[in-house]
């Protein structure tokens, strides 16, 4: 068990955010729903649930993570983008 959360801390380390690039996407679903889906993140599972905690919590949104990407519910691009760029990440906005 610990040894493990070890190992996956260790691992997440070696990615600092200003090393990674993420790309913020808008997509549409039916019904005129939009999601935003933030991707390229290099993080361990239970960092990107975190990461999705504090932007659900900041904004009062839904949202979930699913394999590598963070989708939150509703265009949350701009603000997304704001709140990853203050934590050292670069971020691009992508299609949509």
């Amino acid at each position: 068990g610990l040894h493990n959360v070890d190992d996956e801390l260790k691992d997440s380390k070696k990615v600092k955010p200003f090393n990674q690039h993420i790309y913020l996407h808008l997509e549409r679903k039916g019904g005129g729903r939009i999601i935003t889906i933030i991707r390229g993140l290099e993080h361990s599972k239970s960092e990107l649930v975190q990461l999705s905690k504090e932007i659900k919590k900041n904004y009062s949104v839904g949202g979930t993570v699913k394999k590598q990407e963070i989708l939150i519910q509703g265009n949350f691009r701009e603000k997304i983008k704001s709140l990853l760029i203050t934590k050292g990440y670069n971020v691009k906005l992508s299609g949509g």
